[in-house]
């Protein structure tokens, strides 16, 4: 490690507000107030517009309480559907526009922080080196260095950390610099982790730009967000849009076709409505180090058992508070060549899921920081709203299974007799169900259905993605999958929600990056209630008491195991480019770098381990 420069970094008060005096006015988002009326005015009016229709449908002699609560969710779930439907279409306006070419910024000393924890040196190291090389290759006014930032806890892992920056160092480009740091305690873990570099390093390095372990990102990209905040002096983090790269399962695959096609237009309406109160994602951003200090030191919480616990998802939290200090925090959602990747199956994507819902559902208590602006808690609050949506909907399939078919059909009925609260649904006709699913099935394919158009007007065309039939081939297979899996993934949410609200999810594991395939047992153990819900459905309408529009959902459920098994099935031979996204059917030079140095420096760590055992 270079030289200490130690950088104060306070533990915020969120019950005081805070102003940091060398936060300049950020610069004011172009139409900000416009694009959040444009978004949000019409999902109210197309929300009360439903409730007026459901109203009228059930409420000619007054909403019973299970009406009531039937419309209350079945409302909820609108409002969030249809804000998803007018972010996107103000994406696609967006995209439309031309962005303002740069100036000449001014030169930046930048730290690229790659916080690791237990992974695998080689593939972490290779990347890293890409990216150093790409930027060396690149040239420019910034100055960069890599950091690599270990909270490894196995020592067997660690001496091959240290034993492949060894030969990474050696093998470096003049010029080129790469540190490394292991913590003997992983306090705090992530956070902790940054917050010690900032503490004792940070005073040297104007910028920092946080990297996740599998994050890699081209030299354009890195150095066109160098320049965004070199030429904003109240941009405090402006975070890039990271795509999904390096897909080679079915589940992976589908989630980078969806990701790369309908991720676009989402990522460029969110942008432009949250103007300078965006948000935070946790890596491939960066970040003014002295404001980061300044602003975003994270304290503990106290647990209802009097216990201190850690802020887990602590991005959105510091983004919030940034922005609370008075630094803007923007997304450039057009930055190409920020990537990720994904959890392989559909298991490991379901442990992912449960980590970062213990989370997302904590903001709720941090909804009440002072001085937070209403953009960051509605942030936070969206977060916490994505998972408890799960157990939301799955409300509304169960009741909507207790209506069935309608008037004397209905279970209810079964259950009345001369109980008020019991309807016999007379009003809810057989093709009243069937408008209300096709709306809710509407609002959910409205945000792909507009996707596509971002290819045209992103400037792309449909022989990047293999051909127009290619394209609609894999739009299709994305579309069915999704159809498929959703409704797993819904009580998947739903338990997750459960296991952190009776404390059963409990501390924060690292995520398994490279997943596995699971055996027959796993499977059924972790789908057991997916599968029992699918043959209560199914059983239901061969009974007849259950509306035959919930077939697709019942066959999801009952397919759960089998579905489970095929996300991990591995894309080879003739399906090796199926839902292909560009960057697959062309690689970018950075993934073919990184994947170069990732094979040599694995080689280098055999040749070496190979020549000890030799020795012995």
């Amino acid at each position: 490690m270079p030289p200490r420069a130690p950088l104060e970094m306070p533990e915020q008060d969120l019950d005081a507000i805070y102003a940091d005096p060398k936060a300049p006015p950020a610069q004011p988002g172009e139409n900000v107030t416009l694009w959040r009326c444009v978004v949000f005015i019409p999902a109210i009016f197309a929300t009360i517009g439903f409730i007026w229709i459901m109203w009228d449908w059930l409420g000619d002699a007054g909403l019973t309480l299970i009406e009531a609560t039937l419309l209350g969710l079945m409302s909820f779930n609108v409002f969030w559907l249809c804000l998803t439907v007018t972010t996107v279409t103000l994406g696609l306006g967006s995209l439309t526009q031309a962005l303002k070419r740069p100036g000449h910024p001014r030169p930046l000393k930048v730290a690229l922080l790659m916080p690791i924890y237990n992974e695998v040196p080689w593939y972490v190291l290779g990347n890293a080196r890409s990216m150093l090389e790409e930027l060396r290759a690149r040239g420019g006014p910034h100055d960069f260095a890599m950091f690599i930032l270990s909270d490894t806890r196995d020592d067997a892992i660690a001496e091959a950390e240290q034993d492949s920056i060894r030969a990474l160092q050696a093998t470096l480009s003049p010029g080129l610099k790469i540190y490394y740091r292991r913590r003997a305690e992983n306090t705090d873990r992530k956070v902790g982790n940054i917050t010690d570099w900032v503490q004792n390093w940070g005073a040297d390095w104007p910028a920092m730009l946080v990297l996740d372990a599998d994050s890699l990102m081209s030299g354009r990209a890195i150095g066109r967000l160098t320049d965004a905040l070199a030429q904003d002096p109240g941009a405090g983090l402006i975070q890039s849009c990271p795509q999904l790269i390096g897909a080679n399962t079915v589940f992976s695959r589908m989630q980078q076709f969806a990701n790369g096609v309908y991720g676009t237009a989402l990522a460029e309406g969110l942008a432009r409505w949250t103007g300078q109160e965006g948000n935070y994602w946790g890596h491939n951003a960066i970040i003014r180090t002295e404001a980061f200090a300044a602003s975003a030191g994270l304290p503990h919480l106290r647990s209802f058992t009097g216990r201190d616990q850690l802020i887990m998802s602590h991005d959105f939290v510091e983004a919030g508070l940034l922005r609370r200090a008075g630094w803007g925090v923007r997304v450039l959602p057009r930055i190409r060549g920020s990537y990720e990747e994904t959890p392989p199956t559909l298991i490991d994507h379901i442990q992912r899921d449960r980590r970062w819902c213990q989370g997302n559902l904590q903001h709720l208590r941090l909804l009440s920081t002072r001085g937070l602006r209403t953009a960051s808690r509605f942030h936070m609050f969206h977060g916490a709203m994505s998972y408890l949506a799960s157990p939301i909907w799955f409300a509304l399939l169960v009741m909507w299974a207790l209506m069935g078919q309608g008037g004397d059909k209905s279970v209810l009925t079964y259950f009345r007799p001369d109980n008020p609260l019991m309807p016999t649904w007379p009003e809810m006709t057989e093709a009243r169900h069937v408008l209300i699913i096709a709306l809710m099935y509407s609002l959910l394919l409205a945000p792909k259905l507009l996707g596509i158009l971002v290819v045209p007007l992103t400037r792309s065309r449909f022989a990047e993605y293999g051909g127009t039939w290619r394209f609609a081939l894999s739009f299709l297979s994305e579309l069915a999958l999704s159809v498929a899996y959703a409704p797993i993934l819904m009580v998947q949410q739903m338990i997750a929600v459960f296991r952190t609200v009776f404390g059963l999810q409990s501390g924060w594991s690292p995520q398994q990056r490279e997943g596995g395939r699971y055996g027959l047992g796993t499977l059924v153990i972790c789908h057991a209630l997916e599968t029992v819900s699918g043959v209560l459905l199914v059983a239901g309408m061969a009974a007849g008491v259950v509306s035959l529009w919930l077939l697709p959902i019942a066959v999801s459920l009952l397919l759960a195991v089998p579905l489970s098994a095929l996300s991990g099935v591995s894309l080879k031979g003739l399906v090796s480019k199926w839902m292909g996204t560009k960057e697959l059917w062309r690689e970018p030079p950075i993934t073919q770098a990184a994947r170069h140095y990732r094979a040599e420096l694995k080689l280098a760590l055999e040749g070496k381990a190979s020549s000890q055992q030799a020795a012995e």
